[in-house]
């Protein structure tokens, strides 16, 4: 069979697979804290007997972008944004920690701090849990602050602090689950100092318009993989009927 069959399905493979990374980055525009999925396609050679004149298409994994998304002003106590390339650390469900850049953080029935998932977030001494209080503070070092209900204002107690840390996309994976998690081998580095800004949320890092534009693209490329495919399809068939009339 004509290997061009070949190289047209496996370049129309790697752009379905193209497109839906762009459509789940579509779907998590107004995620907080998403980052956008990158996907390219490499080429391949295709082994064999001739000239090296055809290749096969296959997606690499390009990992995520790190570009800053937009801030949103709040004012809401429990919101957080994280700065440079800093993460929040989460118990993800199967009881692992994991890693997060979504700071819309709520408090649950019990008081356990939770992100609007339902994620337990840690500190540094494990699940962070915050008793009934008239006010809950988070400085810029991720250190939880909160009035206790009854008391006054200055009797702010602290309650702990929230485990940021450092990682770069060197450093962490991104699982199925949209938590990003530390490669094997590696501890992702405890982050100290003004490490968020409160009151504050980070939008989605996906650019829309690029993203509509890469799915137009997307869709012309497997129109055009498509063709070759049913190109390559007649060409049999014809070489066929030759040899039926020979």
């Amino acid at each position: 069979m004509d290997r061009a069959l070949y190289v047209g399905m496996s370049g129309a493979i790697a752009t379905l697979r193209a497109q839906t990374a762009n459509s789940h980055n579509l779907a998590n525009a107004g995620t907080v804290g998403f980052r956008a999925e990158l996907a390219a396609a490499q080429a391949i050679n295709v082994d064999g007997p001739g000239f090296q004149t055809r290749v096969n298409a296959r997606l690499g994994d390009n990992g995520w972008d790190s570009a800053q998304g937009s801030l949103m002003q709040t004012g809401e106590q429990l919101d957080i944004a994280l700065k440079g390339e800093h993460w929040l650390a989460v118990q993800a469900p199967d009881g692992s920690e994991a890693y997060t850049r979504a700071g819309d953080l709520r408090l649950d029935a019990n008081g356990q701090l939770r992100t609007s998932s339902g994620l337990a977030v840690l500190g540094d001494a494990g699940p962070l849990a915050i008793p009934a209080s008239t006010s809950v503070t988070i400085g810029n070092d991720g250190t939880i602050t909160a009035v206790p209900n009854g008391q006054s204002a200055a009797a702010q107690v602290v309650i702990g602090r929230l485990k940021v840390v450092s990682g770069s996309q060197q450093d962490l994976d991104r699982g199925a689950d949209g938590l990003m998690r530390a490669k094997s081998g590696v501890a992702p580095d405890p982050a100290a100092g003004d490490v968020l800004a409160s009151g504050v949320l980070e939008g989605s890092n996906v650019n829309l318009a690029g993203a509509m534009v890469n799915m137009i693209n997307l869709a012309r490329q497997f129109e055009l993989q498509s063709k070759v495919m049913r190109a390559a399809e007649d060409n049999a068939q014809a070489a066929t009927s030759l040899v039926k009339l020979a």
